[in-house]
C-alpha cells in the first residue's frame, strides 16, 4: 500500500457531513457569530484531515507517531473546537436533560476522559483495535471524540455548570497532570509496546519501532502541554482579573 494514499473512511466522509447538517440546522434556532462557525469548520477540517488524507494511511499501517496524532486530534483538538463552536443557548438546550447535565459535570467528565484515554492505550486493546478497523477502531475513535467533548464542556461553556475562572484553570491543569503520563511512559520505556507496529512489514522515514514510539510519546506529551498551557493561561488571567475587580470593589473609598 502506498503510505501516502488518500482513503475512503466513513468516519470522515459520512460522519462529518451529518455533523455539519445538524450544526447548521441548529444554528437556524440558535444563531452563532462567525468565530463559533469558524471553530466548527476547523473541527470538521481536522476530522477530515486525520481520516481521509495520508495521515490516516500512515497511522493505520506504518507509524505509531502518526496514529497518536490522530488520537490527539480526536480526543482533544476537534472536541475543543466543537464545544467552542456551540452558542451558549444551544449548549444550554443540549445539557437540559439530566443525563447530559450529569455527564458534563467536571467530576464525571474528567474521570471518563482519562479512563477512556488510558483504556484504549493498553497494548492488547490498542493492537486489537488496529487489527479490527471496521468495528473496534470506530468505537475507539467515537469514544475519544465523545469523552473529549465532555471533558472540554465545562472549561468552555457556562451551562449547565458555571465554573469560576480559577476553577476552570485548575480543571485544565488537573487534566494535563493526569493525562500527560501516557505519552511520557511511551517515550521512556525501553521496548516497543505495540506489536502491531513492531510487526509492520514496511516502515517509512527510516524509523525503528522504538524510535517511532519514543517520538510519538514525546510529541503527544508536548502537544498536551502546549494546548493545556494555552487554555490554562487564558482562564488564569481571567481569574486574576476577577480577583482584582473584586478587591477594588471591596476596597473602602478614600477619606475626603
Amino acid at each position: 500500500m502506498d503510505p501516502y494514499a488518500w482513503t475512503w473512511n466513513p468516519e470522515s466522509l459520512l460522519l462529518v457531513p451529518l455533523l455539519a447538517v445538524a450544526y447548521f440546522v441548529a444554528l437556524r434556532r440558535f444563531p452563532a457569530p462567525r468565530s463559533r462557525v469558524a471553530s466548527f469548520l476547523g473541527a470538521m477540517a481536522l476530522l477530515v484531515a486525520v481520516g481521509v488524507t495520508p495521515i490516516h494511511t500512515l497511522g493505520m499501517h506504518y507509524l505509531l507517531t502518526v496514529h497518536l496524532l490522530q488520537n490527539v486530534v480526536l480526543a482533544e483538538w476537534a472536541p475543543l473546537l466543537v464545544v467552542l463552536a456551540l452558542p451558549p443557548a444551544l449548549a444550554a438546550a443540549v445539557t437540559r436533560p439530566g443525563v447530559t447535565r450529569a455527564l458534563t459535570h467536571p467530576a464525571v467528565a474528567l474521570p471518563l476522559w482519562l479512563a477512556n484515554y488510558m483504556l484504549w492505550h493498553l497494548p492488547w486493546i490498542y493492537d486489537a483495535a488496529l487489527r479490527h478497523p471496521g468495528s473496534l477502531l470506530h468505537l475507539e475513535h467515537a469514544c475519544y471524540f465523545l469523552t473529549g467533548i465532555l471533558m472540554w464542556w465545562s472549561v468552555v461553556q457556562d451551562a449547565p455548570h458555571e465554573l469560576g475562572a480559577g476553577t476552570r484553570a485548575g480543571y485544565v491543569f488537573a487534566a494535563f497532570v493526569l493525562g500527560s503520563p501516557i505519552g511520557l511512559v511511551m517515550a521512556l520505556v525501553p521496548d516497543a509496546i505495540y506489536d502491531f507496529y513492531v510487526d509492520a512489514h514496511h516502515r517509512v522515514w527510516g524509523l525503528s519501532p522504538i524510535e517511532d514510539q519514543q517520538i510519538g510519546g514525546i510529541l503527544m506529551a508536548v502537544e498536551q502541554a502546549v494546548v493545556s498551557f494555552a487554555v490554562f493561561a487564558y482562564w488564569f488571567v481571567r481569574f486574576l482579573a476577577e480577583e482584582e475587580r473584586r478587591a477594588d470593589a471591596d476596597r473602602p473609598p478614600e477619606a475626603a
